[in-house]
């Protein structure tokens, strides 16, 4: 896939909900709620990626963030297919799958994925063809065929192919003498079949389209800023197989890609090293099976049979398309620097707590910090100028002692690694834990655990058997000859360049409480304490789901016995079942239940009997809804968390994740506020029916577009700054 690494961050994220998270065992019912009352979670992911198309179809966004909303969609389907549609084929071969929670065979899974599938990846390309490439066209940006081009552009064109293109390309032919190739995973190709002309046989050739080089090739050298085209680099090699097969006629030519399975499957044995094993298995992730075949349209059955039967791939799992295909290649157009295009831009702000209260004022960290906790919001208030800062401050500070981190994922260029590797030669402890297996960030982060390690770093790799996807800070500074605790925990990675893009949470404090409970925790990671007991952390696997469904039984006894109830949950995904039934119980005590989820949701909302006090909503645009919030009302005493846990089995009990408690009434007040807009009906949302549908609420009665829900987010943070003390 041929994107910079800010777009491949963002698309790790975006498709954060496509996992390992298989336990399809059916749930105990003790209440006999209805058996349908959940919905099958492949669906529903399917459902999240088509919110995200519907965004590319709406022409108030502008074109070129409708073209990166289709490039984001086709890379989510790509990791969609490499981890989940390749591991239920896993389970199937091996006989390890189960009917789903509603009982449906997997190979009945497999049937609805792929009809679902099929639909989306037609509408998909019809969207490009019939709604952006015009758009883009209208805005003078086009993309257009070879036949679309004067006779100087063709020349122009044919010299750039032979002096960049040419020698970088490598056919391969198909006969007794040569195999069929290997073809790689999500890698473009020319399937051409070419005739001798002396003795009229016909031979099979494969040929790359390579990466390395821009997946549209601008047509003309003098591109300005306002006007510009472009030729798909298939296209334009298309153009020029009698250079590439000389003395032979092409007969046909036709792309297609492939998509393997992908997943790194690691056997964690106590005894073995977890980078080798890791660094072994990223090694066989290339040579995956096939599990989907995407074809161009025009593709003649002798071609199309050739590679079914070659790749070994199913009828049902041949995807036959409009070209072109690879639509992710559309994160190079989207990345035109044309600002009456894209957004309009957003400078965060820095929280009103750190900044200076004077002109030129450069304030402590700490400083601001030991005045009461802080909540910031992400990237409505920059991650630069508070949790970047506290982590480089506390690099320089000659009172600060230790630093101790988790790192699941972030960036190349990492200022927090960085600084960590300062603080490291400069004599401080630090202790970072670094999550290799984070999924298609393997490689990078084991690069940074080695570079860490020769810093001085101690770096660990969390627990066996488990991720660790808490994110955590805690520094140790020696104050007045005491040492106190500082601690960040948030919903988000620590990335300078996804907190640009990425909606999150974050609690800066100086609470003991909280340092306390974040020192056993990176002990319990990183030695071999077990820990009972957190006072302001709720922590998975041992102590997360319980701590979760407790609260929302406490406020069905609350709804039962007249007192106030409420339970707010904000998330990306909601699949355990254990959690839903108890919101089931909780919506029948009558207890008032809004969730808001970006991706995944297998409750099923609005049913008489056991949901019709549960909303479902979703927010999808500018920024990707990230954090992670539950709420309860607790009888007009609330009680709020933040924190890195989804609602589903990997994060409760699969995964090191952590929670905590918002103490300052003012930062519940404004995540209630938050909520407020969020599920209000005068908000631009997308509503959850209660037969599965996702229905978009953009519009009112008179047709006008609905409060966009960053827009007015983005309008309160000023408004934040000068009235909160939070």
């Amino acid at each position: 896939m041929h994107m910079d690494a800010y777009s491949r961050a963002e698309v790790d994220e975006v498709s954060a909900d496509v996992d390992d998270d298989f336990d399809l065992t059916p749930s105990a019912n003790p209440d006999h709620l209805p058996t349908d009352r959940y919905f099958d979670r492949e669906l529903s992911w399917l459902a999240f990626n088509q919110r995200v198309l519907e965004l590319a179809e709406d022409p108030t966004i502008p074109v070129l963030e409708r073209a990166h909303f289709l490039a984001i969609f086709a890379s989510n389907l790509d990791e969609f297919f490499m981890v989940r549609v390749a591991g239920l084929k896993r389970r199937i071969v091996t006989g390890l799958a189960v009917p789903n929670v509603l009982g449906t065979s997997p190979l009945d899974v497999l049937t609805q994925i792929a009809h679902t599938a099929h639909a989306l990846q037609e509408r998909h390309a019809r969207v490009y063809q019939e709604l952006v490439k015009p758009a883009l066209s209208e805005a003078g940006i086009d993309i257009v065929a070879w036949s679309d081009l004067a006779t100087e552009e063709q020349e122009r064109l044919t010299q750039f192919f032979a002096d960049q293109i040419f020698p970088v390309l490598m056919p391969l032919a198909v006969d007794p003498a040569h195999p069929f190739p290997y073809i790689s995973g999500l890698s473009l190709n020319l399937a051409v079949r070419v005739r001798n002309s002396n003795t009229g046989t016909e031979e099979f050739a494969r040929l790359k389209i390579p990466q390395v080089l821009p997946r549209f090739v601008a047509v003309d050298k003098s591109v300005n800023h306002t006007t510009m085209s472009f030729i798909t680099l298939e296209d334009l090699i298309a153009q020029h197989l009698g250079d590439v097969f000389p003395g032979m006629d092409v007969v046909e030519h036709h792309a297609f890609r492939v998509t393997r399975n992908e997943d790194v499957e690691i056997d964690e044995d106590e005894t073995e090293n977890l980078i080798q094993v890791l660094e072994r298995g990223l090694s066989r992730r290339r040579f995956g099976p096939p599990i989907r075949l995407e074809i161009d349209e025009s593709m003649d059955s002798v071609t199309l049979d050739l590679l079914i039967r070659e790749l070994d791939i199913t009828d049902q799992e041949v995807y036959r398309l409009t070209e072109p295909l690879n639509l992710a290649g559309l994160f190079e157009i989207s990345g035109i620097k044309r600002p009456d295009l894209h957004f309009a831009p957003h400078v965060p702000h820095t929280n009103a707590r750190i900044a200076g209260s004077e002109a030129g004022e450069v304030v402590s960290i700490f400083k601001a910090i030991r005045r009461g906790d802080i909540l910031l919001h992400h990237p409505y208030e920059s991650f630069s100028t508070s949790v970047q800062t506290f982590l480089e401050q506390a690099a320089v500070d000659p009172k600060v002692l230790a630093i101790k981190q988790t790192l699941y994922r972030t960036s190349g260029d990492s200022p927090i690694v960085a600084a960590l590797i300062k603080a490291a030669e400069s004599g401080k402890q630090v202790l970072a834990l670094v999550e290799v297996k984070a999924r298609f960030d393997e490689e990078a982060n084991i690069s940074w655990a080695r570079k860490l390690e020769k810093a001085g770093v101690h770096v660990v790799y969390g627990l066996v058997g488990l991720k660790t996807h808490c994110k955590l800070a805690l520094v140790i500074r020696r104050e007045d000859g005491e040492l106190r605790h500082y601690s960040h925990v948030g919903t988000g990675n620590y990335n300078p360049k996804t907190s640009r893009m990425y909606e999150d949470l974050g609690l800066l404090t100086a609470d003991r409480a909280v340092g306390r409970d974040l020192t056993r925790l990176f002990n319990e990671l990183s030695g071999y304490a077990i820990e009972k007991k957190f006072k302001r952390l709720l922590v998975a696997p041992r102590y997360l789901r319980k701590g979760l469904i407790d609260a929302i039984e406490n406020e069905s006894i609350n709804a039962q016995q007249g007192r106030p109830a409420a339970i707010r949950i904000k998330i990306n995904s909601m699949v355990d079942e254990e959690v839903i039934d108890a919101l089931y119980r909780a919506s029948n005590a009558g207890v008032p239940v809004d969730v808001w989820v970006r991706g995944i949701c297998a409750l099923r909302p609005g049913v008489p009997g056991f949901s019709e006090n549960i909303r479902v909503r979703s927010v999808l645009g500018r920024y990707l809804e990230h954090s992670r919030v539950f709420m309860f009302a607790n009888n007009d005493e609330p009680i709020a968390y933040i924190g890195s846990a989804d609602m589903m089995h990997r994060n409760l009990d699969r995964r090191v994740e952590a929670l905590v408690q918002l103490s300052r009434p003012e930062h519940i007040d404004y995540l209630n506020g938050l909520f407020a807009l969020g599920m209000s009906d005068q908000a631009s949302t997308w509503h959850l029916e209660s037969d599965g549908a996702w229905f978009r609420h953009h519009l009112d009665d008179q047709g006008n577009e609905l409060i966009n829900v960053h827009d007015a987010v983005m309008d309160g943070i000023p408004q934040r700054r000068k009235g909160s003390a939070s």
